[in-house]
């Protein structure tokens, strides 16, 4: 097959290098030439000619084969300055600027939580990453990525695979490394029978509640994270911040939005990431549409003392977004969506003219339409902080600061003036 040689121009969203045409060239970095053979739109299994010189080596072996990390081929400036880009280009397509902070990069084998998969064998089990675009599981002797507690955990994991997985199916183990244990959500196994419920307990010594599908299997000691100054028991499963680094840079720059706020709305409010440490400052009220959330939530507000009073709603807000008349009340919010946005919730917010928003986004296409929105209602954004938790991966996350005319001064990045 004919070899070609081409010039790598620019990131992808998947972390591909991509040469005119386009090709996609996995593994390669913007101004390296490549060579190798084209198929489609794709260079698989290219050649590095000249090397860019923010191509640094990847310190763990399974890199080229894992598809774990995508981007451990490249330097830590080079990945924060991409990720602002891709919320800065994604701005530009509605005609937006904004000041971006430095991207705020969590630490190596920081990740607390963790989805992995895990498949019988004909010599026992695999578990561990997904081999890049593929459904073949890396079995890992090393993980940069993961905290070493849920890293350790996978011999064990391979165990449960053995007792409770079938050939012809992948479990699927999610992973949370709370501040009392690891929580562990399994789904995809054999039905919860007596031989299985019996023999899982072996492992409650290293893990401190296990649950199959959608049923308890044991919970010797309650998970709990500290948000703010209150621990909370995540239900099975629960979405989370991916590390305890990224978490702070969110809620930090959360918080420095909602400065001056004196009654605010947490909008997909989870478990209560942000609710509660900002009840440090003025009354919440917390959204949020999965009801196992909200309990847990509830919960933890009856053992909470020192914060302002935390009000608690289970409701769909893609269904019924919180309407003008009931956002009046608040002169803060702060709004989390999954990767879809919120576009309906942003159009009543932006009628009612909540005065502070501080928006939260883990998909920078959607954030730039949600914040349009507002910005056309009469909003500035003040400024953005990118935020990097899934480390060497595409995710971008970031918040934003967005504030009415008459607080801009106040709400603007000083770094920036």
């Amino acid at each position: 097959m004919t070899e070609t040689q081409l010039t790598v121009h620019r990131l992808g969203h998947h972390g591909d290098g991509i040469a005119p045409g386009p090709v996609f060239v996995p593994l390669a970095l913007p101004g390296e030439v490549v060579a190798g053979a084209v198929e489609g739109d794709r260079m698989d299994s290219p050649r590095i000619v000249t090397p860019s010189p923010d191509r640094v080596r990847p310190p763990c072996t399974h890199f080229k084969s894992c598809g774990g990390c995508a981007l451990m081929h490249a330097s830590d400036p080079l990945i924060a300055a991409w990720k602002a880009e891709v919320i800065t280009t994604a701005l530009a397509a509605h005609g937006l600027t904004a000041p971006m902070r430095p991207t705020a990069t969590s630490p190596a084998r920081s990740r607390r939580r963790a989805t992995l998969p895990g498949r019988r064998t004909k010599k026992g089990a695999l578990v561990g990453f997904h081999a890049r675009r593929s459904d073949v599981i890396v079995a890992l002797t090393d993980c940069h990525v993961l905290a070493p507690p849920l890293f350790a955990l996978i011999p064990v994991l391979a165990d449960i695979t053995k007792l409770g997985g079938s050939r012809s199916a992948t479990l699927s183990f999610a992973l949370t490394l709370t501040d009392t244990g690891i929580d562990c959500a399994v789904t995809g196994g054999k039905p919860l029978d007596e031989d299985l419920r019996s023999a899982l307990p072996s492992f409650r010594d290293r893990i401190a509640r296990l649950s199959w599908g959608d049923e308890p299997v044991y919970a010797d000691t309650r998970p709990t994270l500290q948000f703010g100054p209150v621990a909370v028991c995540p239900p099975p499963g629960a979405f989370l911040q991916a590390t305890t680094d990224g978490e702070a840079a969110l809620r930090a720059a959360v918080t420095e939005a909602l400065v001056g706020a004196t009654r605010i709305a947490d909008l997909f409010a989870g478990c209560g990431t942000f609710a509660l440490p900002l009840a440090a400052q003025a009354p919440v009220h917390a959204v949020e549409g999965a009801e196992a959330l909200t309990d847990a939530l509830s919960h933890a507000m009856r053992h909470a003392k020192g914060l302002k009073a935390v009000t608690v709603e289970t409701r769909d807000l893609f269904r019924r977004p919180l309407f003008p008349d009931e956002l009046k009340p608040f002169d803060g919010i702060v709004i989390d969506p999954p990767r879809a946005g919120a576009e309906a919730q942003m159009a009543q917010i932006a009628a009612a003219q909540v005065p502070r928003v501080a928006l939260v986004s883990c998909n920078p296409v959607t954030f730039a339409r949600d914040a349009a929105l507002l910005v056309a209602a009469g909003y500035r954004l003040n400024w953005v902080q990118p935020v990097d938790q899934f480390r060497w991966s595409p995710h971008v996350e970031l918040v934003a600061s967005l504030s009415l005319p008459h607080l801009s001064r106040d709400q603007g990045d000083q770094h920036h003036e």
